[in-house]
């Protein structure tokens, strides 16, 4: 058994799309036209087979609430890793990202926090032990 598909709630499945390609690197996996909205995964580009994203409609109540709570609190959706946090911080500073928290060393673990653009936050983190 694997883990095969994880979901982010997104309140505009296109433009999480453009974020998740075009400024995180992540590949289409699926797209498929489901009523007004989409199933629709990315994956890692370079390991297709990996776990996928699947980012889903924010159209249900109780996922509004959640990611609605999060996002006010501060709180990532999710944690990314990355080989280094400060390149890829960088390179999404230079790219237009937001960042509500630079990088920030926390022993063995460097994480920083962006906003994805879709009502989340995302934290990416690279370990070092």
């Amino acid at each position: 058994m694997k883990l095969q598909t994880v979901s982010i709630f997104v309140n505009d499945q296109q433009r999480a799309l453009d974020f998740y390609t075009q400024k995180l690197g992540f590949a289409i996996a699926a797209d498929v036209p489901i009523g007004e909205h989409r199933w629709l995964t990315v994956v890692d580009r370079d390991r297709v087979d990996a776990t996928q994203i699947s980012l889903e409609p924010k159209a249900h109540p109780a996922a509004v609430a959640y990611t609605d709570a999060l996002l006010a609190d501060g709180i990532p959706f999710c944690v990314l890793g990355v080989d280094d946090v400060q390149a890829e911080y960088d390179r999404l500073i230079g790219d237009g990202v937001t960042f509500t928290q630079p990088p920030t060393n926390m022993g063995p673990v460097t994480i920083a926090v962006l906003d994805d653009t879709c009502g989340n936050l995302l934290q990416i983190a690279q370990f070092t032990g």
